[in-house]
């Protein structure tokens, strides 16, 4: 028996909580992997894992032996990373997710850089604004916008996003151009629910020194970048949305910024990772790379 595989293997099926998942990953047919972890069990003399016709849980003692496994295989990689060449030419696969907004309009028309440095990393993004699972879906590593929630993750801080005040020209040319906070008084907006949270994220501006916030009458909400641009676009109201997503309508007048003079607080952006993960060197040149992009 291959004891490294089989941790391999077995790390891959709590993570995944499928026999035929983790095999696919690894390159073996599932009958191939049940008979490798009964195997490991025997060895090991203890239940790893239950298993039923639906489903796959682990037990308590194979959440303990999890836990054991996923440290072991995290130094090994990294010690064979640090002796390796992979050090100095990192290589190898990594899997991110990346906000929608922000993969299509920043990240992805920037990778020809990335990849003429590193041409031996493969990349696997992902690109949407729902919670994931670093673990049981085998991502490496995330970017998130916006205040987090408790976690149990790595968390490294990137450059804060820059956001903007607008509205589309149409809008304006209905309702008048406001040039103070007061004037927003009988201007409406459009309401941005937190895929996160499912909260209201209100209208804020800086106003000497400090945060202030107004609610103005909305007829539509959405949870997703993209909706609320298109939303703005199409004339329905007053957004603040991250600079990055309206600079080309910004340029070219379709849409306008509002207040300037109030800019809205810039939104704190995280990169996320689990413990297990370790900074591979793939890892940490990509977090680098990023930092560098959004300086």
């Amino acid at each position: 028996m291959d004891r490294f595989q089989a941790m391999q293997l077995f790390a891959r099926i709590v993570e995944l909580g499928s026999f035929s998942k983790a095999a696919e990953q690894q390159g073996m047919s599932r009958a191939s992997a049940t008979a490798l972890i009964k195997q490991l069990e025997s060895r090991l003399g203890v239940r790893l894992l239950q298993r039923t016709t639906r489903q796959v849980s682990v037990t308590l003692d194979g959440r303990s032996y999890y836990q054991h496994c996923r440290s072991v295989l995290g130094e090994i990689e990294e010690v064979e990373s640090v002796l390796s060449q992979n050090a100095r030419h990192p290589r190898g696969r990594l899997k991110v997710d990346l906000p929608a907004s922000l993969g299509r309009l920043v990240v992805i028309p920037a990778l020809p850089d990335f990849q003429a440095r590193y041409p031996e990393i493969v990349l696997e993004i992902g690109i949407g604004d729902r919670m994931i699972d670093l673990v049981r879906e085998g991502v490496d590593c995330v970017v998130r916008i916006g205040g987090l929630s408790d976690s149990t993750l790595i968390a490294r801080s990137l450059p804060a996003l820059p956001q903007v005040t607008c509205a589309s020209a149409g809008y304006l040319a209905r309702h008048g151009l406001p040039t103070s906070l007061d004037e927003l008084q009988g201007h409406r907006c459009i309401d941005y629910l937190s895929a996160t949270t499912g909260r209201l994220a209100p209208l804020e501006f800086a106003v000497d020194g400090r945060i202030e916030t107004r609610s103005l009458p909305a007829s539509l909400a959405v949870n997703h970048g993209e909706a609320y641009v298109a939303a703005c676009e199409a004339g329905l109201g007053i957004v603040q949305v991250p600079r990055y997503h309206v600079e080309r309508q910004l340029a070219a007048g379709s849409l306008v910024e509002l207040l300037p003079q109030h800019p809205p607080p810039a939104l704190p952006m995280t990169v996320l990772y689990p413990h297990h993960r370790h900074l591979t060197p793939r890892l940490r040149v990509f977090i680098d790379w990023l930092v560098t992009l959004f300086g």
